[in-house]
């Protein structure tokens, strides 16, 4: 388990498509490329200023999924052995605005070859701690477990998978 300084509670996220700007959970306001609605979920596109290790993100948020998925643009010298990193989030809309709030859950996958579930201590510790209710951590658990077991049973092809469930990602550089 990760010691008690690294406890938080869970990071909330705001998407205004209506103003063009992401707050991220420290409250800095940033301005976004481009904004996509389609009926699955939000598509956003902007760089990431300040970021040593990557330079540009793209991002889905897929509320009946849970998910959240982005793909970093490293920098050289910081590349990572992943094609997608899913956050397990819950998403609420609110008119324009779409609220993130993570679940502390992280898969990290390579395309057709794998994926890793981080940050099971970091659950483990909010939901013990009360910061995350206990219906929230289950639907994190729920949300990974029907995420890795779609994509394995898919060849760890993220496409494939998330076709079966009529969605169709479309981004910038892939």
């Amino acid at each position: 388990m990760n010691a008690m300084p690294d406890l938080h509670p869970p990071k909330i996220e705001t998407f205004d498509t209506k103003s063009g700007t992401n707050t991220d959970p420290k409250g800095i306001v940033r301005e976004v490329d481009e904004y996509r609605v389609e009926p699955f979920g939000l598509y956003l596109a902007r760089p990431t200023p300040g970021r040593a290790q990557f330079h540009y993100l793209e991002s889905w948020l897929l509320p009946d999924l849970g998910m959240r998925i982005t793909d970093f643009w490293f920098q050289p010298g910081y590349e990572r052995d992943q094609d997608f990193y899913l956050d397990v989030v819950k998403v609420r809309r609110e008119g324009d605005v779409w609220v993130s709030t993570d679940l502390y859950l992280d898969i990290v996958l390579r395309e057709k070859s794998g994926v890793d579930v981080i940050d099971s201590d970091e659950l483990l510790d909010a939901s013990a701690a009360g910061l995350l209710p206990t219906a929230d951590a289950l639907r994190a658990l729920e949300n990974t477990y029907a995420a890795v077991d779609g994509l394995a049973n898919h060849g760890y092809d993220l496409g494939a998978w998330l076709c079966t469930k009529d969605i169709t990602l479309t981004w910038r550089r892939h």
